[in-house]
Protein backbone atom coordinates (compact mmCIF):
# COMPACT_ATOMS: atom_id res chain seq x y z
CA UNK A 1 0.00 0.00 0.00
CA UNK A 2 1.03 3.56 -0.73
CA UNK A 3 1.17 5.73 2.39
CA UNK A 4 1.22 9.42 3.19
CA UNK A 5 4.53 8.92 4.98
CA UNK A 6 6.19 7.28 1.99
CA UNK A 7 5.11 10.14 -0.27
CA UNK A 8 6.14 12.97 2.04
CA UNK A 9 9.43 11.37 3.06
CA UNK A 10 10.74 11.41 -0.51
CA UNK A 11 12.98 14.40 -1.20
CA UNK A 12 13.37 14.64 -4.99
CA UNK A 13 15.55 17.16 -6.77
CA UNK A 14 13.57 20.35 -7.56
CA UNK A 15 13.69 19.53 -11.29
CA UNK A 16 12.21 16.04 -10.83
CA UNK A 17 8.55 15.20 -11.27
CA UNK A 18 7.25 12.33 -9.14
CA UNK A 19 4.26 10.32 -10.42
CA UNK A 20 2.21 7.87 -8.35
CA UNK A 21 -0.37 5.68 -10.08
CA UNK A 22 -3.63 5.25 -8.17
CA UNK A 23 -5.58 3.00 -10.54
CA UNK A 24 -8.00 3.54 -13.44
CA UNK A 25 -6.62 6.90 -14.65
CA UNK A 26 -5.76 8.41 -11.27
CA UNK A 27 -2.38 9.95 -10.48
CA UNK A 28 -0.64 11.97 -7.81
CA UNK A 29 1.93 14.35 -9.31
CA UNK A 30 4.49 15.95 -6.99
CA UNK A 31 6.79 18.79 -8.00
CA UNK A 32 8.68 21.48 -6.12
CA UNK A 33 6.73 20.98 -2.91
CA UNK A 34 3.27 20.91 -4.51
CA UNK A 35 1.04 17.88 -5.05
CA UNK A 36 -1.70 17.46 -7.64
CA UNK A 37 -4.33 14.73 -7.59
CA UNK A 38 -5.86 13.98 -10.99
CA UNK A 39 -9.02 11.86 -11.32
CA UNK A 40 -8.50 10.14 -8.02
CA UNK A 41 -10.94 7.21 -7.72
CA UNK A 42 -10.21 5.77 -4.29
CA UNK A 43 -13.48 4.07 -3.39
CA UNK A 44 -15.91 1.48 -4.73
CA UNK A 45 -18.59 4.05 -5.54
CA UNK A 46 -19.14 2.71 -9.09
CA UNK A 47 -19.51 -0.86 -7.78
CA UNK A 48 -22.18 0.18 -5.29
CA UNK A 49 -24.15 2.62 -7.42
CA UNK A 50 -23.65 1.66 -11.08
CA UNK A 51 -23.34 -2.14 -11.25
CA UNK A 52 -26.12 -4.15 -12.89
CA UNK A 53 -26.52 -7.80 -13.81
CA UNK A 54 -25.65 -6.92 -17.40
CA UNK A 55 -22.70 -4.72 -16.45
CA UNK A 56 -21.07 -6.06 -13.27
CA UNK A 57 -18.75 -3.26 -12.19
CA UNK A 58 -16.36 -4.80 -9.64
CA UNK A 59 -12.97 -3.40 -8.72
CA UNK A 60 -10.14 -5.84 -9.45
CA UNK A 61 -7.92 -4.38 -6.71
CA UNK A 62 -8.34 -1.99 -3.76
CA UNK A 63 -7.32 1.65 -3.90
CA UNK A 64 -3.61 1.97 -3.03
CA UNK A 65 -4.27 4.86 -0.61
CA UNK A 66 -7.33 6.21 1.18
CA UNK A 67 -8.63 9.73 0.49
CA UNK A 68 -8.41 10.50 4.21
CA UNK A 69 -4.61 10.34 3.94
CA UNK A 70 -4.53 13.12 1.35
CA UNK A 71 -4.55 16.09 3.70
CA UNK A 72 -1.35 17.31 2.00
CA UNK A 73 -2.74 17.54 -1.55
CA UNK A 74 -2.73 21.09 -2.93
CA UNK A 75 -4.81 20.74 -6.11
CA UNK A 76 -7.54 18.28 -7.04
CA UNK A 77 -8.12 18.07 -10.80
CA UNK A 78 -11.12 16.26 -12.29
CA UNK A 79 -11.41 15.80 -16.04
CA UNK A 80 -15.16 15.15 -16.19
CA UNK A 81 -18.12 14.34 -14.00
CA UNK A 82 -18.26 10.52 -14.33
CA UNK A 83 -18.00 8.87 -10.93
CA UNK A 84 -14.66 7.15 -11.58
CA UNK A 85 -13.13 10.56 -12.31
CA UNK A 86 -15.08 12.88 -10.00
CA UNK A 87 -15.79 10.37 -7.24
CA UNK A 88 -18.16 11.63 -4.52
CA UNK A 89 -16.62 9.36 -1.88
CA UNK A 90 -13.04 10.35 -2.70
CA UNK A 91 -13.93 14.06 -2.77
CA UNK A 92 -15.81 13.78 0.53
CA UNK A 93 -12.89 11.95 2.13
CA UNK A 94 -10.46 14.66 1.06
CA UNK A 95 -12.76 17.43 2.28
CA UNK A 96 -12.94 15.78 5.71
CA UNK A 97 -9.18 16.19 6.27
CA UNK A 98 -8.00 18.89 3.86
CA UNK A 99 -9.04 22.52 4.25
CA UNK A 100 -6.71 24.09 1.69
CA UNK A 101 -6.86 22.04 -1.52
CA UNK A 102 -8.21 23.85 -4.57
CA UNK A 103 -10.41 22.00 -7.08
CA UNK A 104 -10.07 22.52 -10.84
CA UNK A 105 -12.12 21.20 -13.74
CA UNK A 106 -14.54 22.03 -16.52
CA UNK A 107 -17.70 23.99 -15.81
CA UNK A 108 -19.64 20.70 -15.75
CA UNK A 109 -17.18 19.33 -13.18
CA UNK A 110 -17.51 22.50 -11.11
CA UNK A 111 -21.28 22.00 -10.90
CA UNK A 112 -20.76 18.38 -9.83
CA UNK A 113 -18.26 19.40 -7.16
CA UNK A 114 -20.77 21.85 -5.68
CA UNK A 115 -23.34 19.02 -5.51
CA UNK A 116 -20.81 16.88 -3.65
CA UNK A 117 -20.21 19.65 -1.12
CA UNK A 118 -17.07 21.47 -2.24
CA UNK A 119 -17.32 25.19 -1.38
CA UNK A 120 -17.51 27.35 -4.50
CA UNK A 121 -14.64 29.45 -3.15
CA UNK A 122 -12.37 26.43 -3.56
CA UNK A 123 -13.38 25.63 -7.16
CA UNK A 124 -11.80 27.03 -10.33
CA UNK A 125 -13.93 26.22 -13.41
CA UNK A 126 -11.98 26.32 -16.68
CA UNK A 127 -13.38 27.15 -20.10
CA UNK A 128 -12.05 25.60 -23.30
CA UNK A 129 -8.26 25.98 -23.53
CA UNK A 130 -8.16 28.24 -20.47
CA UNK A 131 -4.94 28.27 -18.42
CA UNK A 132 -4.39 28.97 -14.73
CA UNK A 133 -0.98 29.49 -13.13
CA UNK A 134 -1.30 28.75 -9.41
CA UNK A 135 2.46 29.17 -8.85
CA UNK A 136 5.50 30.26 -10.84
CA UNK A 137 6.39 26.56 -11.16
CA UNK A 138 2.99 25.39 -12.36
CA UNK A 139 0.52 26.07 -15.17
CA UNK A 140 -2.63 24.07 -15.89
CA UNK A 141 -4.53 24.21 -19.19
CA UNK A 142 -7.94 22.68 -19.85
CA UNK A 143 -7.73 20.67 -23.09
CA UNK A 144 -11.16 19.73 -24.51
CA UNK A 145 -11.81 15.98 -24.58
CA UNK A 146 -13.99 13.97 -26.95
CA UNK A 147 -15.52 11.18 -24.88
CA UNK A 148 -16.32 9.50 -28.00
CA UNK A 149 -17.57 12.94 -29.15
CA UNK A 150 -17.15 16.54 -28.03
CA UNK A 151 -20.12 17.56 -25.87
CA UNK A 152 -20.56 21.34 -25.64
CA UNK A 153 -22.80 22.91 -23.01
CA UNK A 154 -25.13 25.85 -23.64
CA UNK A 155 -22.17 28.26 -23.50
CA UNK A 156 -19.98 26.27 -25.88
CA UNK A 157 -17.70 24.85 -23.18
CA UNK A 158 -17.06 21.15 -23.51
CA UNK A 159 -18.27 18.99 -20.65
CA UNK A 160 -15.23 16.72 -20.72
CA UNK A 161 -11.64 17.89 -20.59
CA UNK A 162 -8.09 16.85 -20.05
CA UNK A 163 -5.18 18.79 -18.60
CA UNK A 164 -1.87 19.89 -20.04
CA UNK A 165 0.31 20.71 -17.04
CA UNK A 166 3.71 22.39 -17.20
CA UNK A 167 6.01 22.04 -14.22
CA UNK A 168 8.93 24.47 -13.91
CA UNK A 169 10.37 26.60 -16.69
CA UNK A 170 13.13 26.85 -19.22
CA UNK A 171 15.03 23.81 -20.46
CA UNK A 172 14.14 21.78 -17.35
CA UNK A 173 10.36 22.28 -17.65
CA UNK A 174 8.37 19.05 -17.72
CA UNK A 175 4.99 18.90 -19.46
CA UNK A 176 2.27 16.31 -18.90
CA UNK A 177 -0.96 15.74 -20.80
CA UNK A 178 -3.60 13.78 -18.90
CA UNK A 179 -6.45 13.04 -21.30
CA UNK A 180 -9.07 11.87 -18.82
CA UNK A 181 -11.52 9.95 -21.02
CA UNK A 182 -10.92 10.90 -24.64
CA UNK A 183 -10.80 9.86 -28.28
CA UNK A 184 -8.86 11.57 -31.10
CA UNK A 185 -10.40 14.67 -32.64
CA UNK A 186 -9.32 17.43 -35.00
CA UNK A 187 -7.22 19.97 -33.11
CA UNK A 188 -6.04 17.75 -30.26
CA UNK A 189 -2.59 17.13 -31.70
CA UNK A 190 -1.87 20.86 -32.03
CA UNK A 191 -2.93 21.48 -28.44
CA UNK A 192 -0.45 19.00 -26.97
CA UNK A 193 2.45 19.15 -29.43
CA UNK A 194 5.87 18.48 -27.83
CA UNK A 195 4.40 17.42 -24.50
CA UNK A 196 6.88 15.23 -22.61
CA UNK A 197 4.48 12.74 -21.02
CA UNK A 198 1.14 11.59 -22.44
CA UNK A 199 -1.25 9.77 -20.10
CA UNK A 200 -3.88 8.28 -22.41
CA UNK A 201 -6.84 5.93 -21.87
CA UNK A 202 -6.37 3.04 -24.32
CA UNK A 203 -9.24 0.67 -23.50
CA UNK A 204 -10.85 1.44 -26.86
CA UNK A 205 -14.50 1.50 -27.86
CA UNK A 206 -16.95 -0.60 -29.81
CA UNK A 207 -20.61 -0.82 -30.77
CA UNK A 208 -21.56 -3.41 -28.17
CA UNK A 209 -20.04 -1.59 -25.21
CA UNK A 210 -21.52 1.71 -26.33
CA UNK A 211 -25.05 0.66 -27.23
CA UNK A 212 -25.66 -2.48 -25.18
CA UNK A 213 -23.80 -1.57 -21.99
CA UNK A 214 -23.75 2.25 -22.21
CA UNK A 215 -19.98 2.30 -21.79
CA UNK A 216 -18.56 5.30 -23.62
CA UNK A 217 -15.15 4.58 -25.12
CA UNK A 218 -11.67 5.99 -25.47
CA UNK A 219 -8.54 5.81 -27.63
CA UNK A 220 -7.62 2.44 -29.01
CA UNK A 221 -3.97 1.39 -28.94
CA UNK A 222 -3.25 2.39 -32.55
CA UNK A 223 -4.69 5.87 -32.02
CA UNK A 224 -2.76 6.44 -28.78
CA UNK A 225 0.56 5.31 -30.24
CA UNK A 226 0.00 7.40 -33.36
CA UNK A 227 -0.80 10.51 -31.30
CA UNK A 228 2.34 10.06 -29.18
CA UNK A 229 4.45 9.83 -32.32
CA UNK A 230 2.83 12.82 -34.00
CA UNK A 231 3.21 14.93 -30.85
CA UNK A 232 6.86 13.88 -30.34
CA UNK A 233 6.08 12.70 -26.82
CA UNK A 234 8.98 11.35 -24.78
CA UNK A 235 6.92 8.94 -22.66
CA UNK A 236 3.54 7.30 -23.27
CA UNK A 237 1.59 5.98 -20.27
CA UNK A 238 -1.45 3.82 -21.12
CA UNK A 239 -4.27 3.83 -18.56
CA UNK A 240 -7.94 2.85 -18.11
CA UNK A 241 -7.08 -0.81 -18.76
CA UNK A 242 -6.77 -2.58 -15.42
CA UNK A 243 -9.42 -1.72 -12.83
CA UNK A 244 -12.69 -3.09 -14.25
CA UNK A 245 -12.76 -6.34 -16.21
CA UNK A 246 -15.89 -5.24 -18.05
CA UNK A 247 -14.00 -2.30 -19.61
CA UNK A 248 -10.37 -3.43 -19.57
CA UNK A 249 -7.62 -4.22 -22.08
CA UNK A 250 -4.95 -6.90 -21.97
CA UNK A 251 -1.73 -4.82 -21.70
CA UNK A 252 0.01 -7.30 -24.00
CA UNK A 253 -2.14 -5.95 -26.83
CA UNK A 254 -0.81 -2.44 -26.20
CA UNK A 255 2.80 -3.63 -26.03
CA UNK A 256 2.50 -5.76 -29.15
CA UNK A 257 0.94 -2.88 -31.09
CA UNK A 258 3.62 -0.44 -29.97
CA UNK A 259 6.44 -2.84 -30.86
CA UNK A 260 5.03 -3.16 -34.36
CA UNK A 261 4.18 0.53 -34.91
CA UNK A 262 6.90 2.49 -33.11
CA UNK A 263 9.45 0.35 -31.21
CA UNK A 264 11.50 3.41 -30.22
CA UNK A 265 8.62 4.98 -28.28
CA UNK A 266 9.27 4.98 -24.54
CA UNK A 267 6.32 3.76 -22.47
CA UNK A 268 5.51 2.53 -19.00
CA UNK A 269 2.80 0.22 -17.69
CA UNK A 270 2.13 1.23 -14.10
CA UNK A 271 1.00 -1.04 -11.28
CA UNK A 272 -1.30 0.35 -8.56
CA UNK A 273 0.64 2.43 -6.04
CA UNK A 274 3.79 2.45 -8.17
CA UNK A 275 6.08 5.49 -8.17
CA UNK A 276 8.11 6.96 -11.03
CA UNK A 277 10.63 9.81 -10.83
CA UNK A 278 10.91 11.66 -14.13
CA UNK A 279 13.31 14.37 -15.23
CA UNK A 280 14.85 15.55 -18.47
Amino acid sequence: MLTKESILSLQPHPSQLVLYYLGQVGFLLCYHGKTILIDGYLSDYVDRHCATEAVPWRRRYPAPISPEELDFVDYVLCTHDHEDHTDPDTIAGILSVNEHAQFIGTHAVAAKLVEIGVPETRITPLSNDETVTPTVYLSITNVPAAHEELHPDENGNYREGGFRIVFGGGDNAVSVYHAGDCCPYEGLEERILHTDILILPVNGRDYYRRYEKNIIGNFDTVEAITLAKCCHADLLIPVHIDLYEVNALNPAIFVDTLERMNPTQKYHLFRPGERMIYCK
